[in-house]
């Protein structure tokens, strides 16, 4: 342990070392009149990727260049420096004779890290480097802060979160999958646009905590005196625009859960919402289905993926069972010859299933628990389970043959939830009971349970037509599609605690 503090102890004197003599190197600049931070405009006319996807299109001719110093060696009268933009890595042949001696002089003084700009003829070099002959460099960015170690790179998990710029600039293939992720969202806005759906924004900041279970941050508006709520979802909002005329609306953004931190979990997220009216979740399944595989086919060229190592086929066609028949398929149990809540709370303490209060000692909310139990963990191929218990589907219309049911279903891949769907529950009347239930169980101590919505329902007594609704979690198609353990590597900013 001593070891460790002592050996933590010399590379802060080493980095404090290496900083003050950069900053010497900026003060020295400044002195003579060349202060890098005053330039506001560089004319790059080509990146890296463009050059070395095209050579003989470029070949011997002028380009300007620009990137970050990641490779230098110097070699008395000429030099090679290596560049990094913002899709590649260029190599460029630096001499004094190109230079002049006052300009290679101050070439060689600039450090690993320091942004510059390259003009010059491109060119390949004996070892067919494809490369760039400098005529003129120009320093436009002292970097203060030297970078990780060149061979062992940043490899602190905790540190690359922290500092996801480094992170970026050291690991290639990291900055790869968030380009991977722009291209996800886009796609799907693709998907959706073009069947008709249209994108609208939803207020963030909201009197009410709902469409969801789940609890919220809570922050203060100090103009009206008031407590809001970060929202948990997207969904009221975007059904009172059903209800006020728009047929297919969606939106993709940011929502909030005041909730625990893991590798699935992040206090942040981004959420996909869509609702079409005179649907219901069987179309959920197939705009489901559709997006998750013309997604991958689009962005990675393959409806097949490996996940952590496990082939998932994204093609559609996916296994479809309803929650009882899953549960009946995995461990036996039929819930169809349960009939009371009080034979449910019996085989769940048979079982060694904890229910979590006498709220939850329901039928309903037993078949859950059996569910999280014994079946979740075994979906690995996409599987739509449907037909959930009322108990815990305040949102969704209940099922004509089984009013104890409800149209819902949530897709599963490698034993995670990845979105939830309703046919939309818009009877007025039964939905304020349902709120009433969801009101009753906050009072006895349940933090995620929903609150009273009253405008919601004056909404629904207007009238909300039948409407199919689907929600995704847009951070854990993300972590599929780019072989993601945790979600904090397909946020670029996961959320942290402070360092002390």
């Amino acid at each position: 342990m001593q070891e460790n503090e002592n050996q933590n102890v010399e590379q802060e004197l080493d980095l404090n070392h290496l900083m003050q003599i950069r900053k010497e190197k900026l003060d020295e600049l400044k002195a003579q009149g060349k202060d890098p931070f005053e330039i506001t405009k560089f004319n790059r006319t080509n990146t890296a990727g463009e050059i070395k996807s095209n050579y003989e299109q470029f070949e011997q001719k002028d380009v300007t260049v620009a990137g970050r110093i990641i490779a230098k060696r110097i070699m008395g009268k000429a030099s090679f420096c290596t560049i990094q933009d913002c899709d590649e890595r260029i190599q460029s042949y630096v001499s004094i004779n190109d230079l002049g001696e006052e300009s290679y002089k101050a070439f060689k003084t600039f450090d690993i890290g320091d942004i510059i700009g390259i003009t010059g003829f491109v060119f390949k070099t004996r070892t067919e480097e494809i490369s760039v002959h400098a005529k003129e460099v120009t320093l436009l960015s002292k970097s203060l802060r030297p970078l990780p170690e060149k061979f062992h790179g940043l490899k602190d998990v905790d540190l690359r979160y922290r500092q996801r710029y480094v992170d970026l600039i050291m690991n290639p293939e990291v900055k790869e999958s968030f380009v991977v992720r722009s291209k996800i969202i886009s796609n799907i806005r693709k998907i959706l646009d073009e069947k008709g759906f249209l994108e609208v924004e939803t207020p963030i900041l909201n009197t009410i905590s709902g469409g969801a279970s789940a609890r919220p941050f809570i922050t203060h508006h100090n103009t009206l005196d008031l407590d809001m709520y970060l929202r948990i979802a997207l969904e009221l909002n975007l059904k009172r625009l059903i209800v006020g005329g728009f047929d297919k609306v969606y939106e993709m953004g940011r929502v909030f859960r005041n909730e625990g931190m893991d590798i699935r979990h992040n206090p942040e997220f981004t959420e996909l919402e869509l609702y079409a009216a005179y649907q219901d979740y069987n179309d959920m399944m197939d705009i489901t289905e559709e997006l998750f595989s013309r997604t991958a086919m689009d962005v990675l060229g393959t409806t097949k993926v490996n996940y952590q190592g496990t082939e998932i086929d994204l093609k559609p066609g996916w296994k479809r069972i309803t929650m009882i028949d899953s549960i009946k398929e995995a461990c036996g149990v039929d819930f169809n010859e349960i009939t009371t809540d009080e034979e449910a709370v019996a085989l769940a303490k048979e079982r060694g299933i904890e229910i979590p209060d006498v709220t939850k000692e329901t039928r309903g909310d037993v078949i859950s628990l059996f569910f999280d139990e014994y079946v979740e963990k075994t979906l690995i191929q996409p599987t739509f389970v449907y037909d959930y218990p009322v108990e815990i589907s305040p949102l969704a219309k209940r099922k004509p043959s089984d009013n104890r049911l409800t149209e819902r279903f949530e897709v599963f891949i490698c034993g995670r939830e990845y979105g939830n769907a309703f046919s939309e529950l818009n009877d007025p009347i039964d939905q304020y009971e349902r709120f009433k239930k969801q009101v009753e169980a906050k009072e006895a101590g349940d933090e995620e349970a929903g609150m009273m919505d009253e405008d919601y329902i004056n909404a629904l007594e207007i009238g909300l037509p039948p409407t199919g609704g689907l929600g995704i979690g847009v951070d854990r198609l993300v972590m599929l599609l780019t072989d993601a353990a945790s979600i904090r590597d397909a946020l670029l900013f996961p959320t942290m605690k402070p360092l002390a």
